[in-house]
């Protein structure tokens, strides 16, 4: 599975934290993460990460794009909901993307665990028939 693993600044160490928890279960996919949070990701764990632009610079956006050409499968962004962010549009239309393509999204540590678990028992892989149904036109 394709996962983007995206953190506000006040987040990124609950995002790093996250990671080295369950980097047994990340290292078995493809992982995506906006500029800085992905640096910090790599620089604590072993796992290997195509980074974007950081979500102001356009890292958001790029992993949108990603969800509506149906190649993202799962979205980890542990948000601030404290803190106004420069940027509000760009995330609004990243969440409003994963609703309107059903990509499984967590905002929280609590949701995004609960997503991890689920993965690691097998049961988002409703998103490769998804997927396969989409690439043959059906």
């Amino acid at each position: 599975m394709n996962i983007a693993l995206i953190a506000h600044d006040l987040k990124k160490p609950d995002i790093v934290r996250f990671a080295i928890a369950y980097e047994p279960i990340l290292k078995q996919h493809h992982l995506y993460a906006t500029g800085t949070t992905g640096q910090r990701i790599m620089e604590a764990t072993g796992l290997s990460i195509q980074r974007f632009q950081s979500g102001p610079l356009g890292g958001d956006q790029q992993i949108g794009a990603m969800i509506a050409d149906n190649e993202m499968d799962m979205v980890i962004f542990f948000r601030d909901p404290l803190t106004a962010q420069p940027h509000e549009p760009d995330i609004s239309a990243l969440m409003r993307l994963s609703d309107v393509y059903q990509i499984p999204l967590a905002t929280n540590m609590a949701s995004a665990e609960l997503l991890m678990h689920a993965l690691a028992r097998g049961e988002l892989h409703w998103r490769d028939i998804v997927k396969d149904r989409d690439t043959d036109g059906k």
